[in-house]
């Protein structure tokens, strides 16, 4: 799974989470860049986050990701491992 097809994922899941198509995520995009990201959606999206990869994040994990390219980062090694 190469960082292409990971993004493209993310931004489906990002769009059904937070009910908009027009969402597409980058490295960089944090909660400040999306309206209704709030602590209740996080738990939300980490959980489809999950379902979409067929993986489990650790908390560790969760608590220090600062950005969705760090979110990707972790996906990508889970991925080849």
């Amino acid at each position: 799974m190469d960082t292409r097809e990971i993004f493209e994922r993310l931004d489906r899941v990002f769009q059904d989470v937070f009910d908009d198509d027009t969402i597409h995520v980058t490295p960089k995009t944090t909660a400040d860049n999306i309206e209704d990201w709030d602590s209740l959606e996080h738990i939300t999206l980490i959980s489809a986050v999950e379902r979409e990869f067929r993986m489990k994040f650790k908390m560790g994990e969760i608590s220090s990701m600062k950005n969705v390219g760090e979110m990707a980062s972790i996906i990508a090694a889970r991925a080849k491992g």
